[in-house]
């Protein structure tokens, strides 16, 4: 980590203190740190709560999920504060809750769950985030390491080709004002409709691809413009096309239940979004809230935070964007799948049939979902109902047991399938949601590892490391659009991401299946 960012970071984890000079940087970020362990109380080795009498205005208490070794990480920015700040949106319940990946974000932290009443409490887009519905979607192949390791360049290279990537880079679709209503509306059937796909993809996607309630009429014409040539792409910054093979598998039966077999098999992960559409979304609406807040008396501690009742106007117009923004990116998603199966077909001569490239699962990490959850009402002590919410998930992925009506019949026996990326040069996990999920978090988890430290101090302190001869010295090819992007999303930039899983399967919240390590890697 770089000198001035180490400055910034002691800055913020000071509650804003101000820091004149360089000198003594290190010995602040430890008293920093030294100051939000002091503030939290460890409930168990997992579990450590933010008390609600931290900050004047706390409608609930914050739960942070981590180890000591994690928490002194988290306490170098000022996501703590943040996680203390959600806590005093009117109509929340349970507690404001931090993943053990979680970072500093825009208002909410990135790896924050908070649930809100539908009848009197509000939603935000700081809460879903500017990447509405970035998500992560699973593929299995009958292939193993040892069949595509001769072909891995020649791969990797026809996946890059086919898969648009880099900031702002279009796609080989077009799409007129009609069209784009029919993908906002239709999400992944809309692509599958159209010969991108298949329709026991559907059956596989979290809320089947397609988000009810979305509403094109209130997106605007800048989300459009900004999002017609983009479908079918994959980005850049921390977004990701991989290739993997399975290292480990902690729970056969239920890697079998996935159709993952075991140890060398082949799988690609896509790693995306809703592109310059969801970005625009949620920066409009942005603008729409704040002067909801002024409108209806709402009092924040973080203009960021800009929301509106759920049940308002506001709130419902964003809620119907926001489901088009999400629709957008699975309909993305599911094109991203397509060319990945032409791709395979090019490079094996095999029909992707023949080659076994099936869809495991879709999960979206950025989204805020209308659900009924058990929760403690509030006029009568312990007494618990079930009550309508408004979950925030940012950074966060949907994590519902065994049995859980809202997850597809090929894993009603296992619980949902969560995919948690790690970082390119290192391993992901594939894990199931639980039951303790359902009950403490509103059936939710992490969603991958979490940064360590900010593009800009990863491009300070990694410059002129050559990351792409290093990833190939560890057999892993690479495809990227610039050094830049490299550098910025270096292992070195992230948590471990083991360590991240490790903590969420002790603490009950999921429970890891498999590992898998890059092979390729594709990046914008």
């Amino acid at each position: 980590m770089g000198t001035e960012e180490q400055s910034t970071l002691v800055t913020q984890s000071c509650l804003y203190r101000p820091v004149a000079v360089l000198k003594g940087v290190v010995v602040m970020l430890k008293e920093a740190v030294e100051e939000w362990m002091g503030a939290v109380r460890k409930i168990d080795d997992y579990r450590w709560e933010l008390p609600q009498n931290y900050k004047e205005g706390m409608n609930v208490p914050g739960l942070v999920f981590a180890d000591e070794e994690m928490m002194r990480v988290i306490g170098r920015d000022q996501s703590l504060e943040q996680v203390a700040n959600v806590a005093t949106l009117p109509g929340i319940v349970g507690r404001s809750m931090a993943m053990p990946d979680i970072h500093w974000g825009y208002g909410f932290p990135i790896g924050g769950v908070a649930a809100t009443r539908v009848n009197d409490g509000v939603v935000s887009p700081g809460g879903v985030g500017f990447d509405i519905n970035c998500g992560v979607r699973l593929l299995r192949t009958e292939l193993t390491e040892v069949e595509v390791r001769p072909k891995l360049q020649e791969l990797v290279a026809a996946l890059y080709t086919a898969v648009p990537s880099g900031v702002g880079v279009g796609g080989k679709l077009r799409l007129d004002a009609k069209e784009i209503d029919k993908v906002l509306l239709n999400g992944a059937l809309w692509a599958v409709e159209r010969g991108y796909g298949l329709h026991e993809d559907l059956e596989l996607l979290e809320s089947q691809g397609r988000l009810p309630g979305a509403d094109p009429t209130k997106v605007g014409s800048k989300p459009r413009q900004r999002g017609a040539p983009q479908l079918g792409t994959l980005g850049a910054g921390n977004h990701f096309l991989e290739v993997q093979v399975v290292e480990d598998v902690y729970q056969p039966e239920t890697a079998q239940a996935m159709g993952i077999h075991g140890y060398g098999q082949v799988l690609v992960m896509i790693h995306t979004g809703s592109r310059g559409l969801g970005h625009q979304v949620c920066e409009d609406y942005l603008k729409v809230m704040d002067g909801a807040i002024k409108r209806y008396g709402i009092h924040l501690p973080d203009r960021q935070l800009a929301c509106a009742p759920v049940s308002s106007p506001e709130g419902q117009d964003y809620l119907a964007a926001m489901a088009c923004g999400a629709n957008f990116a699975w309909a993305n998603r599911q094109c991203i799948t397509h060319w990945v199966r032409e791709a395979f077909t090019q490079v094996f001569q095999k029909s992707p049939h023949e080659l076994g490239i099936r869809t495991v699962y879709d999960v979206a990490h950025n989204i805020a979902k209308i659900e009924e959850h058990v929760v403690p009402s509030p006029s009568s002590g312990q007494v618990s109902k079930r009550v309508k919410l408004c979950v925030h998930r940012k950074g966060a992925t949907r994590a519902y047991p065994a049995g859980h009506p809202e997850i597809p019949a090929a894993y009603q026996g296992i619980g949902q399938p969560v995919l948690i990326p790690g970082d390119m040069g290192r391993y992901s996990f594939i894990a199931v949601g639980t039951e303790q999920a359902m009950a403490e978090t509103f059936g939710s988890t992490c969603h991958g590892a979490g940064r360590m430290q900010s593009r800009a101090a990863a491009m300070r302190s990694l410059k002129g490391t050559d990351i792409r001869g290093r990833l190939e010295a560890r057999g892993i090819a690479v495809q990227a659009g610039s050094y830049r992007g490299l550098l910025e999303e270096a292992s070195e930039a992230y948590k471990d991401v083991a360590h991240v899983v490790d903590i969420t399967e002790k603490a009950g919240i999921s429970l890891k299946v498999v590992k898998v390590r890059p092979l390729g890697v594709i990046k914008g």
